[in-house]
């Protein structure tokens, strides 16, 4: 590749780093923020998933993940929602498909898979700051901290990240969140232990 088509390919890869940027800051919301610090239990609807997926970390992989869903979305007229989640090893990204979209009839592609989401109930911590691996790690532990002292709810499956803005937003004011899928412990019956009379 001459000079001439990497300065081509890169002002493509800007624009729609700044598209994308713009849009995650403007569209339909699936999901309600968890404050900064705070972990809770959410219950997430039913949704439509626009997923793209790398045989490598997502760390490794997420420029191109998105620019694929990007297109995609791009190519059938349909919005951007917020926020996006991304599964960490092997790499996955995900968009959303927002109400009015889901009437048209999209399919999936060589790399873009779309499925529904069935509802789910997560485990999640707000935070603030770059979107890094360590960053991700970091909260994913404190999860797994709470999750140990809880004798209400048990993790199903591995945790993933969820990415409110978009490449061009400071470190410092980027938001996110570690979800940790969960479901609610099954109580065991046991029989009442009997008594044993040593009277007789």
């Amino acid at each position: 590749m001459n000079e001439k088509e990497n300065m081509i390919t890169t002002f493509k890869t800007f624009i729609i780093l700044l598209l994308f940027s713009t849009s995650l800051n403007a569209n339909e919301l699936m999901q309600r923020k968890t404050p900064v610090g705070e972990i809770k239990v959410i219950q997430l609807p039913k949704r439509v998933a626009l997923e793209a997926h790398s045989k490598e970390s997502y760390f490794n992989a997420d420029n191109g993940l998105f620019r694929n869903l990007f297109s995609y979305i791009n190519a059938n007229d349909i919005s951007m929602t917020t926020p996006v989640e991304a599964e960490i090893n092997p790499g996955s990204m995900r968009f959303f498909v927002g109400k009015d979209d889901q009437r048209k009839a999209i399919k999936s592609t060589s790399e873009v898979v779309v499925r529904t989401i069935d509802p789910l109930v997560v485990l999640t911590i707000g935070i603030r700051g770059s979107y890094s691996e360590d960053r991700f790690h970091k909260n994913h532990k404190r999860l797994l901290s709470w999750i140990n002292k809880n004798k209400e709810y048990e993790a199903v499956s591995e945790a993933y990240a969820v990415y409110w803005n978009g490449p061009f937003v400071p470190g410092i004011f980027k938001r996110s969140e570690v979800h940790l899928p969960i479901v609610k412990k099954k109580i065991d019956k046991q029989k009442p232990k009997l008594k044993i009379d040593n009277t007789r």
